[in-house]
């Protein structure tokens, strides 16, 4: 008897890894020829282009993130020197290109830019994204580049979606010269996300799988998605932060961001709720209100 028990609790371990791994490969594994991973084409919007590259001067740049990875970034230059250094971090399954439209707003406003292609996206190296978990401290990495070769550095970050998520999580570290930081439509926890979308894609409760996939995510790439948590970072932020989102995402509810929001305790907090916005697309629905508000919250850091 206890051998059948046994063998039925070694079926059991067995087939919860086997489908916790399915999971794993299926939302974070990057693709064998450096496609994102499988889930971007059910989650993300089919078809949407990069925006052209801002007419600014650039050159790439690298880094080597602290678990040995080559990270790629570009890195333009505004028309008159500034100190003003601002990191754009783009979104799940997207890479560097997908924020040049952003970047281009910056450069406008005499914005120094560097925007990473995040591990596992582009042209940096990887296989697994962590959704905010290491990426952040790859972004602490390039700010600190950025520090290193300009000692008075006026540093902001601007992420959406996964960005937002790894900014925020950057907020609770020590970055040196770091200002202010804007989270556009960023959740709560990876899990949350995930498990929201396990019901949306497939039906599935969040028990017993998530916590499976939470395991595994753990054992096959040393991070627990549980561990790319922005509700756990942002009451240790120390910097003033722009919390950004539309009214009908259903990707990431905006909830999230009032959870997010009553959870910081940024020294300054501020809110911008775009009506009728769906998942990343506040930008898109007023461009003009979406920058003012955000180099109005900048002037407001700065100059007061």
């Amino acid at each position: 008897m206890k051998k059948i028990l046994l063998l039925i609790l070694i079926l059991l371990i067995g087939a919860s890894y086997a489908i916790g791994s399915y999971f794993v490969t299926f939302a974070i594994e990057r693709g064998e020829n450096g496609e994102p991973p499988a889930a971007v084409a059910d989650i993300a919007e089919a078809g949407l282009q990069a925006p052209p590259k801002p007419n600014f001067p650039a050159e790439v740049l690298e880094i080597i993130s602290a678990d040995g990875l080559k990270l790629y970034a570009d890195f333009f230059t505004p028309e008159i020197k500034s100190d003003k250094f601002a990191i754009l971090v783009h979104g799940y399954g997207r890479d560097r290109t997908f924020a040049y439209d952003y970047a281009e707003e910056y450069l406008k406003r005499g914005y120094n830019v560097l925007i990473p292609d995040l591990r596992c996206a582009g042209e940096s190296e990887g296989r697994y994204l962590t959704m905010g978990a290491l990426e952040s401290r790859d972004v602490a990495l390039w700010a600190e580049k950025i520090s290193a070769e300009n000692p008075d550095a006026k540093i902001f970050l601007h992420g959406v979606s996964m960005g937002a998520a790894t900014v925020m999580i950057a907020s609770a570290l020590e970055i040196k010269n770091l200002v202010a930081v804007v989270e556009d439509c960023g959740y709560t926890s990876a899990y949350a996300m995930f498990t929201a979308q396990l019901y949306e894609l497939f039906g599935l409760p969040e028990y017993p799988l998530m916590p499976i996939v939470d395991i595994v995510s753990k054992i096959r790439t040393g991070v627990a998605i549980s561990e790319a948590s922005p509700i756990s970072a942002v009451p240790n932020t120390k910097v003033p932060m722009l919390f950004i989102h539309g009214t009908a995402d259903k990707l990431v509810p905006y909830r999230m961001m009032n959870e997010l929001y009553q959870a910081s305790n940024a020294p300054h907090k501020e809110i911008f709720k775009v009506e009728g916005a769906t998942h990343a697309e506040a930008k898109n629905q007023n461009p003009t209100a979406y920058f003012d508000k955000v180099f109005d919250f900048y002037d407001s850091v700065i100059y007061n």
